[in-house]
């Protein structure tokens, strides 16, 4: 009998894939109404300065999906194009288990699992901005999916390497 967290991994495996579909317009502002709210304390204090003046683009390669992100006056703002200077892609189970701190980000950057491509040191910066963020800012209901859906994904990923 699958578990509701394999469900929840295996039905976002199907859905995800129509974010692509939807049209950027609205995707700009979900994500940035959503990442604004998240993050707001984080922002307020500063954490996202190393991306005022920079753009970095982040890609989630399997599903098609890439912004372009910048922070300015406490605010990140996402556009389709932009001149960015580092981009840091990987699949979306990857960025989940980053997300979830399923995995350590310098294991998934190391085994090249996440790359980044451009500028190293501020893409560097932006990996040690992500590690230091603080779950707990999370509302606790989101911080709780990510790490069950994460713990589901990092199962699956050790049975498939003890299987191979």
């Amino acid at each position: 009998m699958l578990n509701p967290r394999a469900h929840l991994v295996n039905l976002g495996g199907r859905l995800l894939p129509l974010a692509a579909k939807t049209p950027f317009l609205l995707q700009r502002l979900a994500l940035e109404r959503s990442l604004n709210q998240v993050f707001a304390e984080a922002l307020s204090d500063g954490a996202f300065d190393v991306l005022d003046g920079h753009w970095m683009r982040l890609e989630v390669a399997d599903l098609g999906l890439a912004w372009c992100l910048t922070c300015e006056r406490e605010q990140l703002r996402i556009a389709a194009q932009a001149p960015v200077e580092v981009t840091i892609r990987g699949n979306w189970r990857e960025f989940l288990l980053l997300a979830s701190r399923q995995e350590d980000p310098d294991t998934l950057f190391f085994r090249r699992r996440l790359v980044i491509e451009g500028d190293t040191e501020l893409g560097l910066a932006i990996k040690n901005l992500i590690d230091s963020l603080d779950p707990d800012t999370l509302p606790s209901w989101l911080w709780k999916l990510l790490q069950g859906a994460g713990e589901e994904v990092a199962a699956a990923g050790r049975a498939q390497a003890a299987g191979a």
